[in-house]
């Protein structure tokens, strides 16, 4: 990945977490959101707030597995760290992730968007860490790119609602295509762009 792509992705990764950690450390629980969804946010504490806070630790941490020169000078560093974003971030992220896929905002198409965002977010990572356990080094980093592609949909969340609703799209067709369009799009980015030739 060029320096100018890494610096980008990693702003816009940190930018996010660093919101949600302040929104949902600080704030009321659903102060930032639509009001209609508060509801919900509130009867489903605990999972809200497990599946931000481990989503968000996943986006601080993710980046920083792609730096090869970080990977060459510190490798216990990129070891330990990885086992933190898969065993925490991705693990408990996406588990809850897929409970409040239940309880999502929006109805059938919402909930089967981000269901299938956390299911393929923990299967990247699970086959990550199987690869890695095997040696395999070039299918862990493909698994890899594939699954912080599925957790940069954080990101891209937060840039299709607003632009959605910028266009003039109603909140209520809006949030249910947006639950695909985080996610799906992020994946075929993935395969054509950084997974279509070796890394270095």
């Amino acid at each position: 990945m060029k320096r100018t792509g890494f610096a980008i992705l990693t702003l816009l990764s940190l930018g996010v977490a660093g919101y949600a950690l302040v929104v949902y450390g600080f704030l009321p629980l659903g102060a930032a959101l639509h009001p209609e969804m508060r509801a919900t946010y509130e009867s489903q504490r605990f999972g809200i707030y497990a599946h931000v806070f481990a989503a968000s630790f996943a986006l601080l941490l993710g980046p920083f597995q792609f730096s090869s020169r970080l990977r060459a000078r510190h490798p216990d560093w990129h070891r330990w760290s990885g086992r933190l974003y898969l065993g925490f971030g991705v693990l408990l992220g996406g588990l809850a992730g897929l409970y409040m896929a239940f309880h999502a905002w929006g109805g059938p198409v919402a909930r089967l968007g981000f269901g299938g965002l956390a299911l393929a977010w923990l299967y990247t990572g699970w086959r990550a860490y199987r690869s890695i356990r095997a040696r395999e080094t070039a299918a862990h980093r493909r698994w890899m790119v594939r699954n912080f592609a599925l957790a940069f949909g954080a990101v891209t969340l937060r840039l299709w609602l607003p632009g959605s609703l910028f266009a003039g799209a109603p909140f209520e067709i809006a949030y249910p295509l947006v639950a695909w369009l985080c996610w799906v799009p992020n994946l075929v980015v993935a395969e054509l762009v950084f997974n279509r030739r070796p890394h270095g």
